[in-house]
């Protein structure tokens, strides 16, 4: 029998919000932190030792957030639920010396962050944000959320053939962003000029993790507005539907006898491999969870038996079946944007879902009153990966790979139906309540 679904199309209205203010990494999980705060969780640090008492709790680290909710009297070898996401999308990110230019042109250097659809970010007004970190190793968040940059196009008289040939992009020459006219070229006129926009010192920055945004809002499309086009869906909309079931979930009236912790894990490069202390590859999650066991007087026989009854679910964007590349999925499962949340599933564990994954996932969205669809990959084509491989390996932790259909992954801006949003976050609290 199902439940009442929390979440409506007011849900996918808030993702709109979320999206634009959050273009950089940094600033979705102070958005996502600002959500829980208000939901009740107070902040922890990493450094101060952790108390066992009920209540939300979440730790920051650059661009990730974990966030958990301890029921009252959960045991120590309670199981955790897990929502896992990445918080970090492809773009163009600034370089150490980023003042360069010719021909009379000021230009910013730029590096070639994940894999972005390189066309989709030509002719497109981009904004700068990130973070700052300051001489005294403090850190500001900067967002120049106007249109600031620009990677002109080469006008088809000079390449007659790029309408018969396709456009060939060399990563290095032809994505190097305009932002202004002249010929004396001055290291440090860039950070110069981002120190202001922040109201900081002049001299007062000592690095910076930046990157390029498109400043077009996100907006419905459609005749009856079904569509939603945005920026960094992959990932984000599953960042602010976990945010928001675990809010909810936190603040429910059976928060105090929930039988699992539910916890939400957003990581920053997963689309450059998850390798680094604030990706799912590394060790933040586990000992995160292994403190919460700990904090509670736990051992570490609690410890593994919380960790054999856990279970993540790993979402993240999907590809929805393309109408006009239809050959490029698979010929019997075509996911359709509008139909709910999609179970992924590889043979060869590019997804970590099996059989009892998917009867976990299937008993969530029976639950919460939601349709879901699978997807596979065409057997012809490569496929692609995310965080639930590796958390499943890592951790010891059953996975399941989840997501939203889209189109457009990895461009500037890409294409969802406006409701699957919403019935994502319905499934995905009603697998955190159990």
């Amino acid at each position: 029998m199902s439940t009442r679904r929390p979440f409506d199309r007011g849900h996918t209205d808030d993702l709109m919000s979320f999206l634009a203010a959050s273009p950089s990494p940094y600033h979705a999980v102070a958005n996502a932190a600002e959500r829980l705060r208000q939901a009740g969780f107070r902040e922890v640090a990493e450094t101060d030792a952790w108390e066992g008492g009920s209540g939300g709790r979440y730790v920051l680290r650059g661009g990730a957030i974990i966030a958990w909710y301890v029921p009252e009297n959960a045991a120590p070898h309670t199981p955790f639920r897990i929502i896992g996401a990445h918080t970090d999308s492809p773009n163009l990110r600034v370089k150490p010396r980023p003042d360069s230019g010719a021909h009379g042109w000021r230009q910013v250097a730029v590096e070639i962050y994940g894999g972005p659809l390189m066309n989709s970010w030509l002719d497109r007004d981009l904004g700068l944000a990130g973070r700052l970190t300051l001489r005294d190793g403090s850190t500001r968040l900067v967002n120049v959320d106007r249109p600031l940059l620009r990677i002109p196009q080469l006008a088809i008289h000079l390449d007659r053939s790029v309408s018969t040939d396709g456009l060939k992009l060399d990563k290095q020459r032809h994505l190097q962003p305009l932002w202004g006219l002249g010929d004396d070229i001055r290291d440090g006129e860039l950070i110069a000029f981002l120190e202001q926009e922040a109201g900081l010192p002049q001299g007062s920055v000592a690095g910076w993790d930046l990157m390029t945004h498109s400043v077009e809002s996100p907006a419905y499309l459609g005749r009856d507005r079904e569509l939603v086009a945005g920026p960094r869906m992959d990932n984000l909309l599953s960042v602010h539907a976990g945010t928001a079931a675990l809010a909810a979930v936190a603040s429910g009236e059976q928060a105090g006898s929930l039988p699992y912790i539910p916890v939400l894990a957003a990581f920053d490069h997963e689309e450059t491999g998850s390798q680094s202390d604030t990706g799912a590859d590394g060790p933040l999650l586990g000992t995160v969870l292994e403190r919460s066991v700990y904090a509670r007087g736990g051992t570490f026989e609690d410890r593994a038996r919380a960790f054999a009854g856990t279970v993540c679910l790993s979402s993240d964007t999907g590809h929805a079946v393309h109408p006009n590349y239809a050959e490029r999925h698979d010929p019997t499962h075509h996911p359709r944007a509008g139909s709910g949340p999609i179970l992924k599933v590889n043979v060869n564990n590019r997804y970590a879902t099996d059989g009892s994954g998917r009867a976990v996932f299937a008993a969530a969205c029976e639950k919460a009153g939601v349709p879901f669809q699978s997807f596979v990959s065409n057997n012809s084509m490569p496929c692609g990966t995310t965080i639930g491989p590796i958390t499943a390996a890592r951790h010891g932790i059953k996975t399941v790979d989840i997501g939203v259909a889209i189109l457009s992954m990895h461009s500037a801006r890409e294409l969802c139906a406006a409701d699957d949003p919403f019935l994502l976050a319905n499934a995905l609290a009603a697998f955190l309540e159990g």
